[in-house]
């Protein structure tokens, strides 16, 4: 499990989204009147910014459009490990910063295929990262 994903809760609006992630499924909200997606915080499309809006499972595959290395801090208890962040585009659209736990950033290049899994930190909802597909 990534060690930096600190404990999320949900609230009302994330309530389905954490349901189906809880499931290993990915939900997108979706503006049937103009066929777009968007991210799963969304409250009007990111594109049109139609209000009407709908939880929709999506593919969970995507690809790396950018990415940054946090160093990490070494505690009494483990050695600094640096924490790998990307930028990934869904397939349906959307882009999504995700954590790219165990993964060497000398692997890494834009376009790199990636598919979204589940971590549950301590104390949290299930949270989505990428891995390398």
């Amino acid at each position: 499990m990534p060690h930096s994903l600190k404990a999320v809760v949900r609230e009302a609006h994330s309530t389905p989204f954490f349901e189906a992630a809880a499931e290993g499924r990915l939900l997108l909200r979706f503006s049937p009147s103009s066929g777009e997606w968007s991210e799963p915080a969304a409250r009007v499309c990111s594109v049109t910014q139609a209000d009407d809006l709908e939880w929709r499972e999506a593919s969970g595959a995507g690809s790396v459009v950018s990415w940054t290395v946090k160093p990490g801090r070494a505690t009494d208890e483990r050695p600094a490990v640096p924490t790998v962040v990307g930028i990934v585009e869904l397939e349906e659209g959307p882009w999504l910063p995700l954590q790219l736990p165990d993964v060497d950033p000398t692997d890494l290049a834009v376009g790199r295929a990636v598919r979204v899994q589940w971590v549950q930190p301590e104390g949290s909802e299930h949270l989505p990262v990428a891995v390398l597909a």
